[in-house]
């Protein structure tokens, strides 16, 4: 691995953390004030720790694709997406067949976070790009 690869990946997963570790903050926050006699099916580690291992593998993959000279790698993005879209449909799935009456709850805890992860996945992609074209 060069040099620049993991300067870039080290960046990242400490921005990833903190980011991580402050939407869970204020997640964990406004669900014990808002929610608390609410039974959730995952608990909220489980989501983020999801979302940021998912998060960490497409930037790492996209990182070394770039750095070994691929230098187009929008269809790596398209696809990698497409896959975490797909795991979370996964990760999902327990809920989605369970016989819980009230799921709309437990969806939102898992698609808040992962809409803010997203956009957290394209601004770090973009300034990665930005900073490199």
């Amino acid at each position: 691995m060069n040099q620049a690869f993991k300067s870039r990946q080290l960046s990242f997963l400490v921005q990833n953390i903190i980011f991580t570790l402050v939407v869970f903050a204020i997640h964990a926050y406004l669900v014990s004030y808002f929610a608390d006699s609410s039974a959730f099916f995952f608990p909220l580690w489980q989501i983020y720790t999801f979302h940021f291992v998912i998060t960490t593998l497409l930037y790492t993959v996209i990182n070394y694709k770039y750095s070994n000279g691929k230098k187009d790698i929008f269809n790596t993005f398209m696809v990698s997406t497409f896959l975490k879209m797909a795991l979370a449909i996964l990760f999902l799935l327990p809920l989605l067949m369970s016989d819980l009456e009230k799921k709309q709850a437990d969806v939102f805890n898992f698609f808040i976070p992962y809409f803010l992860y997203l956009f957290f996945e394209v601004y770090s992609l973009t300034l990665f790009l930005q900073k490199n074209a």
